[in-house]
């Protein structure tokens, strides 16, 4: 796990006492609200309905113990009590206080955290897969390029004020659990015909108001020129991308407008430009980082564990959980636990600071200090001897998380919509809570198999909708919430984008439509096909069929 030098810490403290100073004055009357806002953002500060809501980074997803107590600490302290941890792989705190600011930001720093570009049109929050150095199916570990990527983007002279804000993703496994195709800029591993490593380079995917799949500009580029074709990428997007409307200044405006091709062309030309001399990152400084990133010291163990299987045997919950919950680790005698902050009609990825705590300490104890925030608003464990999972889930259930959905029609993606959000136009959470209460019968989730479910509260698709298996989109009509769903989305490696089912539907008539669309696939499946292929097999009339012929 990466630890700040001097200058990280040099550079965060500067920031906290800047915005110390900031804050003073917007509090003093010395700054107005349109002065202060620029500045605000900066520090992932936003004013929502009802509060301020602080935003923290936690790069590619990956926390220690101590950072986790942090977070506990900082939600007990300064919010109510509990924090949400986002799509994004970062954390929010929806009840803050201006004047509180400075020193949760302070309380960041004691941990080596922040909250700088989480916010603003500038590079934010660098993510990858959750399962990163633990996967059995990775080629590498993608966390030293995320690290890379943060190091060169932090305040970077030339990409602090971008037309729009900007994403990157970044995966080392063949499946992608990082949904590299709908980010600004997608990095994927992989292997060459000669069997070299290097990275495809995807770019121009997105959601929101236009969704898009990031096309492939490079298909396969050494490690060590990754840097300065980003740095062309991002030059050709600062040059062109537009700035006189906002919802049309994403990268991915830009690729549709002039063409792939085209753009394609002006990044490999931006690229020539550059002395290699000066552009490719050093070899010394790749495994400098590389090195932070070392895994743990794994004991050697047997690929069959009789405790971890006579567990099962004897806990029929545990069994359930460990047939949902936990994936492949690389190393024989190891898991990866999957904890789900996902409880029947819970907030899709709300934590209290007891169950930080709670995690915290059994990262601690059992997963060599390490946790994991996940793109679906989950927490993980990413390196658990097997032997050691009955203790990690007896401790979880009395915390409630030790739901079995993962993967499941429980484990929905939901955006905080009106309950929280200034931009939202329709409600979120409780229609993700109708669907999990409508689900409760893991019986019934277990029968279904895996489908995703992703809910946003407007078009800027927080929530993900459009690349969810069944997407729904909370919207305004004439003052009304109502809601459209979309089925056939996808944010893995054969990505694509939900389709409109038909008219839309009450709040209180969602999980009713929801349990007829998955009533419909069950009776329709072939045996053993899931969800996603069934749609991509049967189309839409089936589903529209169910919904609205008795309409």
């Amino acid at each position: 796990m990466y630890r700040y030098d001097e200058f990280d810490h040099q550079f965060v403290r500067e920031r906290t006492a800047q915005f110390r100073d900031q804050a003073d004055r917007r509090l003093s009357g010395a700054l107005t609200e349109d002065e202060f806002r620029p500045l605000r953002l900066m520090n992932g500060l936003y004013l929502q309905l009802h509060a301020y809501m602080l935003r923290v980074a936690i790069p590619y997803g990956t926390l220690s113990s101590r950072q986790m107590r942090q977070l506990a600490y900082i939600a007990d302290k300064w919010d109510r009590g509990y924090g949400h941890f986002t799509t994004r792989q970062n954390i929010q705190y929806n009840w803050i206080k201006l004047e509180d600011t400075a020193d949760i930001l302070a309380a960041l720093a004691e941990v080596e955290m922040h909250a700088i570009q989480t916010s603003g049109n500038c590079i934010r929050n660098v993510t990858t897969d959750h399962w990163a150095g633990a996967a059995a199916d990775e080629i590498s570990d993608p966390r030293p390029v995320g690290e890379l990527l943060r190091q060169w983007s932090s305040l970077h002279p030339e990409f602090s004020y971008l037309p729009r804000k900007f994403k990157i993703a970044v995966t080392g496994a063949p499946n992608d659990r990082a949904a590299v195709k709908v980010h600004d800029i997608g990095l994927r591993l992989h292997k060459n015909d000669a069997g070299a490593i290097g990275w495809e380079v995807m770019v121009g995917g997105g959601q929101g108001r236009t969704p898009m799949i990031a096309v492939t500009v490079r298909d396969f580029l050494p490690e060590k020129e990754l840097v300065a074709y980003i740095e062309a990428i991002m030059r050709v997007y600062n040059l062109y991308g537009r700035r006189d409307n906002k919802y049309k200044a994403r990268i991915k405006i830009l690729v549709h407008e002039i063409g792939a091709e085209k753009f394609k062309a002006e990044v490999e030309a931006e690229y020539a430009r550059r002395p290699e001399q000066t552009t490719h990152v050093e070899e010394k400084e790749l495994q400098r980082i590389a090195a932070y990133f070392a895994p743990p010291v794994f004991e050697k163990l047997s690929r069959f564990t009789p405790a971890f299987e006579e567990a099962k045997l004897l806990h029929p919950g545990f069994a359930r959980w460990a047939r949902n919950n936990l994936a492949a680790h690389r190393v024989d005698g190891y898991t990866i636990v999957n904890i789900s902050l996902k409880p029947e009609g819970g907030i899709p990825g709300d934590a209290t600071a007891e169950q930080m705590r709670l995690m915290a300490d059994l990262a601690e104890r059992y997963s060599h200090d390490e946790l994991r925030v996940s793109h679906p608003q989950n927490i993980i464990l990413p390196h658990v001897r097997k032997d050691d999972a009955l203790a990690i889930w007896q401790a979880l259930v009395p915390a409630e998380l030790a739901t079995a959905n993962y993967g499941l029609a429980g484990d929905i993606i939901a955006c905080p919509g009106m309950d929280y959000c200034s931009l939202a136009t329709a409600r979120s959470i409780p229609i993700s809570q109708a669907i999990s209460r409508k689900f409760a019968d893991l019986d019934v989730q277990e029968k279904i198999g895996p489908v995703k479910i992703n809910i946003s509260g407007c078009i800027n698709a927080c929530g993900h909708h459009h690349v969810g298996h069944i997407g729904i989109l909370g919207l305004d009509k004439k003052g009304e919430e109502f809601y459209q769903i979309t089925l056939g989305g996808s944010s893995t490696e054969s990505a694509s984008i939900g389709s409109i089912l038909g008219p839309g539907f009450a709040g209180h008539e969602v999980a009713g439509a929801i349990e007829k669309i998955l009533t419909t696939y069950v009776k329709l499946r072939q045996p053993g096909e899931e969800f996603l292929y069934a749609y991509r097999r049967l189309g839409p009339q089936p589903f529209k069929e169910a919904l609205y012929a008795a309409a």
